[in-house]
């Protein structure tokens, strides 16, 4: 019994420092679709930070390095320190123009106290709408999803229509919860980031993970290619993060803690398609 509850310790102890490791993850990500003048277009993409402080000393450095910091949701929690909420949004918004989505937990903390403070940061907070990204002559669309506020993942809204004139552009979709993608009858879009699924976060084996719905057993963590299910044939990317911070306990196996830079290349063909 002794050396079993000895080694129960350390898994804990271990799952405990799985948690609260930093790890920012480099990966360049292409886009047939992508305007030239967006090549190299890095973004620091961070998602799920619940409770958890940003750290400094690593995000400093990325100061000039990045051109803009998407943030995917789940920003606090309720019950989480609000002045915890203030700084890493400032620091955040030190580094490049942000633009941030809600996630469930956003809305079950003190949510107009939460908005102030986003968007005191300087932060865009995009409510189920668009906003063009500019670079030279070109721009790029970024279209945010807001969580449904009442009546469950099935409510979202309306994807935000898309300007004639920006029909045929890149465009990037920041939503929290990537099960959106299986309640769209189209995915008009290049490029999913999403979140919420913290890569089960706690992953035993012979042990299913906390998602039970059927989406997350595969869509659950990574880079994935989804068929845009229009005339067109052609791949939209998804990128789902384990997220930077933990839900409900701090404990993390199999799934480490994770934030993205993302850099944007310009390919000369599209993604091959399907069929």
């Amino acid at each position: 019994m002794a050396a079993l509850l000895l080694l129960l310790g350390v898994v804990a102890a271990i799952m405990v420092v799985s948690a609260f490791k930093k790890n920012i993850i480099a990966e360049e990500i292409s886009l047939g679709s992508l305007p030239a003048a967006f090549d190299g277009y890095r973004i620091l993409f961070i998602t799920d930070i619940h409770r958890r402080r940003l750290p400094k000393k690593l995000l400093d450095p990325l100061h000039g390095k990045v051109d803009a910091v998407f943030l995917g949701g789940d920003l606090t929690e309720k019950g989480s320190p609000i002045n915890r909420l203030v700084d890493n949004m400032a620091l955040v918004a030190s580094l490049a123009p942000v633009y941030a989505v809600h996630g469930n937990h956003d809305y079950r903390a003190n949510i107009s106290l939460v908005d102030n403070i986003i968007r005191g940061s300087g932060a865009s907070l995009l409510i189920d709408e668009n906003i063009t990204l500019e670079r030279g002559n070109e721009c790029l669309l970024l279209t945010g999803v807001d969580f449904p506020k009442k009546g469950g993942k099935k409510a979202y809204a309306p994807l935000a229509p898309v300007p004639e004139s920006l029909s045929s552009c890149c465009r990037i979709i920041l939503v929290h919860d990537p099960l959106w993608v299986s309640q769209q009858p189209s995915l008009p879009a290049d490029l999913i980031l999403a979140g919420h699924t913290h890569g089960g976060q706690v992953v035993l084996p012979l042990i299913r993970q906390r998602h039970t719905d059927l989406f997350y057993q595969q869509y659950n963590a990574g880079m994935y290619r989804l068929e845009r299910q229009d005339s067109s044939g052609a791949i939209v990317q998804m990128l789902i993060s384990r997220g930077f911070g933990t839900a409900h306990l701090p404990l993390r196996w199999s799934s480490p803690a994770e934030m993205h830079v993302l850099t944007l290349r310009k390919v000369q063909e599209p993604l091959e398609q399907f069929g």
